[in-house]
């Protein structure tokens, strides 16, 4: 199968904002390649090998990429990311590339930035390829994201990880809202969680989070479906996770103050700082009580509780 792949070179101070747009255009997964990333992951010895000289780290640019499949109206999207982008005032100012890629030759190309990640006290997550010796310390979460957005890399996917391993304490009943390659819904479904759903729009995100789903020998507890935010919920949860983007956050509020249990907790991740103020006004409003606020850089996360 051909896919469209959208390339931003970019000032690496301004990586999350182009994600951030890409996500906001409905693009169902970002791939990063940002060589400040990697340096921090080197000296920090969360990387023991990589695949980089230092020439090339030093001299290469960071790149988000997005990949479109063959139905999807591209003309009109990369028009509104040049939009977006010069919106951003960024400098010097990002340029689009594009060009048709196999699947195939995607899924072998982005492999080289994906490299086991500890998140949090409790979890860490890698890739399928790869073994780690101290896995048995912690909740091996094994992803292949494939053109599904979030491997643990993303601060919004790790502040909710990280707000996880405390909530998640056994038998709980939680709703993944937006997963991506799944990574939230297998974490908590490892942790301890009885039952999860977890759920996306994106018909792509679907398939990937249900391969991982699998890979991870979660399916007696994860039921991943395609809908759109929280209409195939039926139940009423202990936690509701949604890691998506602000406007999303602010849209799905009142319907997740309405799923959640009494004394349940709401996991709201995906929202640019500049955004915060607001989103947490509406959270507010609808009822919800913020018990703690996690900061990554651009990003804010949220983990709120229902009296």
């Amino acid at each position: 199968m051909k896919w469209l792949e959208v390339s931003v070179h970019t000032p690496s101070d301004a990586v999350e904002l182009v994600s951030l747009i890409f996500e906001e255009l409905g693009v169902g997964g970002v791939a990063i390649e940002d060589p400040a990333i990697i340096y921090r992951y080197i000296e920090s010895g969360v990387w023991d090998h990589w695949d980089f000289s230092e020439d090339e780290l030093k001299n290469a640019k960071a790149v988000v990429k997005a990949y479109l499949p063959p139905q999807k109206d591209t003309k009109m999207m990369l028009e509104q990311l040049q939009q977006r982008l010069k919106n951003l005032d960024i400098v010097p100012f990002p340029k689009i590339y594009t060009r048709e890629i196999d699947e195939e030759d995607w899924a072998n190309a982005w492999k080289a930035f994906y490299k086991p990640l500890y998140i949090g006290r409790r979890f860490l997550v890698k890739p399928s390829w790869e073994e780690v010796e101290d896995g048995h310390k912690r909740i091996v979460l094994d992803l292949d994201p494939g053109m599904a957005f979030g491997c643990g890399s993303h601060a919004t996917t790790a502040m909710c990880l990280e707000y996880l391993e405390d909530l998640i304490v056994g038998g709980e009943e939680v709703c993944d809202v937006g997963t991506g390659s799944g990574i939230l819904a297998i974490a908590a479904a490892k942790a301890g969680a009885s039952s999860v759903l977890a759920v996306d729009l994106d018909e792509v995100a679907v398939e990937v989070a249900k391969k991982n789903v699998q890979l991870n020998g979660v399916a007696a507890q994860v039921q991943v479906k395609r809908g759109n935010l929280l209409e195939v919920y039926r139940q009423r949860a202990d936690l509701i996770i949604a890691n998506i983007v602000a406007d999303v956050i602010i849209q799905l509020a009142p319907d997740a103050y309405q799923a959640l249990k009494g004394g349940g907790h709401f996991i709201a991740s995906g929202i640019i700082k500049d955004r915060a103020g607001e989103v947490q006004s509406v959270l507010q409003q609808t009822g919800f009580k913020v018990q703690a606020i996690s900061n990554k850089g651009e990003w804010v996360a949220y983990l709120l509780g229902k009296e």
